[in-house]
């Protein structure tokens, strides 16, 4: 334990830090470090176990700076603490185009950033998928090789946020007691003060969703460390409300909201310094103070030098599984459904053909861990052998998410980052917009999760537009670094899973239909789908047009070509399961595929994006309606006679 007078000199180091780093950038959020700091330095100085010198190391507690805007906080921390890619510069550089140190933390710009954050609750939210990431990893493997805690500095902000309280249900009800949160309870949000727009007891809330609830002053140390005991000792994940006072230590502007997001300027921070007996320049931190700070993390040398033995004498699985790398011909008997496949020629929906993939993965890929929001019997997430993880017994390898689909994309985000597991989770594709703010955050940490997301099309049917995504397929392609997987039958659905699973620095759609459709491929050695398009269909002698078409409407425009090829206009059919991959391939490839003649889309989904590849755009530019699915299909217009008709009439008129 360090002594009072020693910690609260820490403190003001971080404070001071932060408070000169946003002046210096004339842009920033001072009001939390301010308020935080003494609760982040008796967190760090005494009970987080980190190694600076070992960034990556498997079994260190995670931090989740949720309240993502107090990042000076973080970098200061790390700074102090003494991480080597971090340096005085990098301090001083804070906001600077091309500086480490984003007004956001930014997972990979440096190494003691666990994940992005910044969209307020998603911190919070992924730190659950992390405290279970660590549960199913310690019931796996056990203590010696994965025994951490999960920590977070959240806000007001975060528990506002639905996604907060999804995520926080479910930490509950599966008892992640490896979970602790401190709220930064300053009753101060940018427009003012939080019963403005507040008057939820967050104590009494998180109690009812089966945490450990504490309240302290997060002034003193004493209850600082009372607090992070009792947690630590708790059968639940904990939050402990951390009253404070924004700004701390500026004498004008600490508990006002003036202080949240704008710097104190010079003269506050001079005041600040004689308020605070902080009597030294700008950026200076007295040698003594720093000395102190990288003294910290010496006391977790022994545990660090305990797990590199047991690391290295656990079987070769758990190193391989915390490396992210698949086993040794995990995809055999994937390869075999598509050999299978190609000989039996089933006409199934490409959900179902997923879950014949998934039989087909499961078993061999450890680390994989699945899921959906209450959708498993239409998604075809689950699948024989799996097992369900609960409080009671972490050793699975499903998680029902119940219907939470912002808690599940956060969550599968925090599993990814705190590796050791490949995430996939399951939704119907029109309700992937509860997840876009996670899914936009894993695009942006460039992470391994997979979405499975069903039900692709007007061809839902009955159920009407209101679950008739029309629009979504656009949308994700325009979203950078995410992979999005429409695939026309078995055999490119485990095509796209091969790829997904062996993409390791983005994450994946696979949009799936519930319409059953023909098997059209007639050879698997290459996997095509890693291409992202290719000749399905080639014309028999001259092409004269070309038709690019995806998923369920691959199998219609090869009836079209056979109507088109009665008429005499000799056509080609392109598959396009994945347009991102087909941009990465080489000018050539592209051109080859495409070919010189005019070009058609055809998709059941709006047209906006395809008029790169296409002279005429074919599709949905409108909601849908209720009704049978071959019914929709033939009323907008989306049927192989209406499309030979259109490709006949484009040619005629060009």
């Amino acid at each position: 334990m360090i002594e009072e007078n020693r910690l609260q000199k820490m403190a003001n180091a971080l404070r001071f830090l932060s408070a000169d780093a946003i002046n210096k950038a004339n842009s920033g959020h001072p009001g939390m470090p301010l308020g935080m700091a003494d609760v982040a330095a008796v967190l760090f100085a005494e009970y987080i176990k980190l190694n600076p010198a070992a960034p990556k190391w498997f079994d260190r507690d995670r931090f989740v700076l949720s309240a993502g805007h107090g990042s000076m906080l973080l970098y200061s921390l790390l700074y102090l603490t003494g991480y080597k890619d971090i340096t005085l510069e990098d301090i001083k550089n804070f906001r600077r185009f091309g500086s480490k140190t984003a007004g956001h933390p930014e997972y990979g710009h440096l190494d003691g950033i666990d994940m992005t954050t910044g969209p307020l609750g998603q911190g919070i939210s992924s730190a659950v998928g992390m405290a279970l990431a660590e549960r199913i990893m310690n019931a796996r493997y056990g203590n010696d090789l994965c025994n951490h805690y999960t920590y977070v500095i959240a806000g007001d902000g975060c528990l506002m946020e639905g996604i907060s309280e999804e995520a926080a249900s479910l930490a509950g009800h599966l008892r992640l007691n490896k979970l602790i949160v401190f709220w930064d309870n300053n009753n101060i949000t940018i427009d003012g003060t939080v019963d403005k727009a507040s008057s939820t007891d967050q104590l009494m809330r998180f109690h009812a969703m089966g945490w450990n609830t504490l309240s302290i002053d997060g002034r003193n140390y004493a209850e600082i460390r009372a607090a992070v005991e009792k947690a630590r000792q708790s059968d639940k994940p904990t939050l402990i409300a951390c009253k404070t006072v924004i700004g701390f230590g500026a004498p004008t502007k600490s508990g006002t909201s003036k202080c949240h997001g704008s710097p104190l300027g010079a003269e506050e921070t001079a005041a600040m310094r004689q308020n605070l007996q902080w009597p030294y320049p700008e950026f200076e931190i007295p040698a003594e103070i720093k000395a102190d700070w990288q003294q910290t993390q010496t006391r977790n040398t022994p545990a660090y030098d305990k797990w590199v033995k047991a690391a290295s004498s656990a079987a070769q699985e758990f190193r391989d599984v915390i490396a992210g790398k698949l086993p040794r011909n995990w995809d055999d008997e994937l390869n075999a459904l598509k050999e299978k496949a190609l000989e039996e020629k089933p006409k199934v929906a490409t959900r179902k053909a997923s879950e014949m993939c998934l039989k087909a993965i499961v078993p061999h890929i450890p680390q994989i861990v699945g899921g959906s929001a209450d959708l498993a019997a239409s998604n075809l997430t689950f699948v024989d052998g799996m097992k369900t993880v609960s409080a009671g017994d972490y050793c699975g390898n499903n998680v029902m998410y119940g219907i939470r689909e912002h808690a599940m994309g956060a969550i599968m985000n925090g599993m990814a980052l705190h590796g050791g597991i490949i995430p996939y989770g399951g939704t119907f594709f029109v309700f992937s917009d509860y997840m876009r703010p996670s899914m936009r955050l894993a695009a942006l940490m460039g992470i391994r999760v997979i979405y499975v997301l069903t039900h692709d099309s007007i061809g839902v049917g009955e159920d009407g537009p209101t679950h008739q995504p029309v629009e979504h397929l656009a949308s994700y392609r325009a979203m950078p670094n995410i992979l999005t997987f429409r695939p026309c039958d078995v055999v490119e659905t485990a095509e796209a899973w091969q790829t997904a699973l062996t993409e390791g620095h983005r994450p994946s759609i696979l949009a799936l239909s519930r319409q059953g459709l023909p098997l059209l491929r007639t050879a698997c050695e290459k996997n095509l789908t890693a291409k992202g398009a290719y000749v399905i269909s080639p014309a028999k002698e001259k092409r004269q047009a070309t038709v690019i078409a995806t998923g369920s409407e691959v199998s219609i425009a090869v009836e079209a070509q056979k109507i088109l090829f009665s008429r005499g206009i000799d056509t080609a059919v392109v598959s396009m399961p994945c347009m991102e991959l087909f941009e990465e391939q080489s000018l050539n490839y592209q051109l080859e595929v495409l070919g010189t003649a005019p070009v058609i889309s055809f998709e059941a989904g709006t047209t906006f994006g395809w008029n790169r590849f296409a002279q005429r755009t074919i599709g949905l530019d409108s909601f849908g309606a209720s009704g049978p699915a071959d019914e929709l299909y033939a009323h907008y217009g989306l049927t192989a006679d209406a499309l030979a008709e259109e490709v006949a009439s484009f040619l005629h008129k060009a």
